[in-house]
């Protein structure tokens, strides 16, 4: 999916202001907020929230939740702000970055540190890195799921093969799947959502070799490094080698009893079933030692919108600590006060408050987020073009990482 953003060029250095009450006639503002769910659960608890905000606000018309595909999210987002469609406020992920350069969100601390009860220091650093600029916050983080370790139990067993969870290691994750596909056929450990395309999500794996896809900030390629050669070569050994990783074309769904091990985020488990015994871990160490990783998404009020002032009341309302913690049945908060795993626990039938305890509260403070850059289709389409080469049996890791740098490095120091 290729996105180019042109929308505004206000930039980053937008004055914050607080917005004044609003002075808009009764019934005269009608906002729209365009998400990629379309789960009707989601939806109802979007709702109620804008008609308690309604209730209290005479000059909302309306508030509506515009479900858009989430594989065209960005495409059709990009197009109505371009086109002059605008919506009033945004849900984000990779788009995120564009976004804020091109000065086409709405500046949020003053708003919410003002706003009376919000309580903005309640918010984690961690959470609040990926959509802050300058200090400015532009998105809110409503949904923060780290990545975990899911392990199958009844085919590791069925494979006479045991877990050591006090030295939980990508070397033992990888041994052990190599012993489950050789005795069951099936698959070894698998990066949900990778498929040979997405290979943001290996950062769940080269994060432990202490490697990064580019520098802090975000002007020169690492894939080369010789931490993420190294990185690399494990994966490469795991599909080639070892036979722990299914190769390409070959498809082995955790969820439905494919694989003995998936690496996907903490919200995955709603696909459990109950077919199989499960366990739910952090991530496993590399040889950098124990680190984590989220998947995030953010919510903002575009600049373009014709009511900028009221979309960014309501944000407040809708991520104030009341429905914050309504949300979080959901989505995984931000807000440290609503991070036990207990809470957690109360609207989540799948994990217990303890796993929830070790796979998401204990990891939030110092997770790292999937690499995220301006122009993410075109890097993510060029990096993809170019590690198709890395996956056959005798590809040159180090050369293919090289010649991937070279072909995005351009992009990123634009």
């Amino acid at each position: 999916m290729t996105t180019t953003l042109a929308v505004v060029a206000t930039g980053c250095s937008t004055d914050p202001a607080i917005p004044a009450p609003t002075t808009a006639a009764p019934g005269s503002v009608d906002l729209r907020m365009t998400v990629w769910t379309s789960n009707e659960d989601h939806l109802a608890l979007f709702n109620s929230i804008a008609d308690a905000y309604k209730a209290d606000h005479s000059e909302i018309g309306t508030i509506t939740f515009d479900s858009l595909p989430f594989a065209d999210y960005n495409t059709t987002l990009t197009t109505q702000i371009a086109g002059g469609n605008s919506p009033d406020l945004a849900w984000m992920g990779d788009l995120s970055k564009d976004l804020i350069a091109s000065g086409a969100l709405v500046p949020l601390t003053d708003t919410l540190k003002t706003t009376e009860g919000w309580d903005y220091e309640d918010l984690l650093d961690s959470v609040t890195a990926q959509f802050t600029v300058d200090d400015q916050l532009y998105a809110y983080p409503f949904s923060n799921s780290p990545y975990a370790l899911y392990v199958n139990n009844d085919l590791l067993t069925q494979s006479g093969q045991t877990l050591d969870t006090s030295d939980l290691t990508w070397d033992q994750v990888s041994a052990i799947g190599s012993a489950v596909n050789a005795a069951t056929g099936k698959g070894g450990f698998v990066i949900r959502d990778f498929g040979y395309s997405s290979w943001n999500t290996l950062a769940t794996v080269w994060t432990g070799w202490g490697a990064s896809a580019w520098s802090e900030d975000g002007k020169t390629c690492t894939l080369d490094s010789d931490e993420m050669v190294d990185a690399f070569q494990f994966l490469h050994d795991a599909i080639f080698v070892n036979k722990a990783m299914p190769g390409p074309g070959t498809t082995a769904d955790f969820f439905a009893g494919d694989s003995a091990f998936t690496i996907a985020q903490v919200s995955r488990a709603s696909l459990l079933d109950g077919s199989f015994a499960f366990d739910v871990y952090p991530l496993p160490e590399g040889p950098t030692g124990a680190y984590s990783v989220l998947g995030q998404a953010g919510v903002g009020v575009l600049q373009s919108s014709a009511h900028v002032q009221e979309a960014t009341d309501f944000l407040a309302f809708l991520t104030n600590p009341e429905n914050a913690a309504q949300l979080a049945k959901y989505f995984p908060p931000p807000r440290e006060s609503l991070l036990t795993g207990a809470g957690l626990a109360a609207n989540n039938t799948k994990l217990t408050a303890d796993q929830l305890q070790t796979v998401v509260v204990d990891q939030l403070p110092g997770a790292v987020t999937l690499p995220n850059h301006t122009s993410p289709a075109e890097i993510a389409q060029k990096g993809k073009t170019g590690l198709d080469a890395l996956w056959t049996a005798d590809a040159d890791v180090e050369g293919v990482l090289a010649s991937v740098c070279d072909t995005i490095a351009p992009l990123l120091a634009n």
